[in-house]
């Protein structure tokens, strides 16, 4: 998956975070539903312009960042 195709950031939306593209739908915002317990049904209903494409894309742009060392363990200023 080319989540490239899918995600974008843009400081003059959302301050900057990734989104998904032609959207303002958060890449932060999905993960946080999926944590959340949501299904992807559930997402693909509450957000129309949402595609299950986009789904893939956010977890492959989060299995990236992870892989990249962009997300670390532990976290900074956490206590282990």
């Amino acid at each position: 998956m080319n989540w490239q195709q899918h995600i974008t950031s843009d400081k003059a939306i959302l301050g900057g975070k990734p989104i998904i593209k032609g959207t303002r739908l958060a890449v932060e915002h999905i993960q946080g539903r999926l944590a959340d317990g949501w299904s992807n049904d559930m997402l693909l209903e509450s957000f129309p312009s949402l595609k299950p494409e986009h789904i893939q894309a956010v977890h492959a742009f989060v299995l990236e960042c992870m892989v990249d060392g962009m997300l670390m363990w532990p976290l900074p200023g956490k206590a282990e």
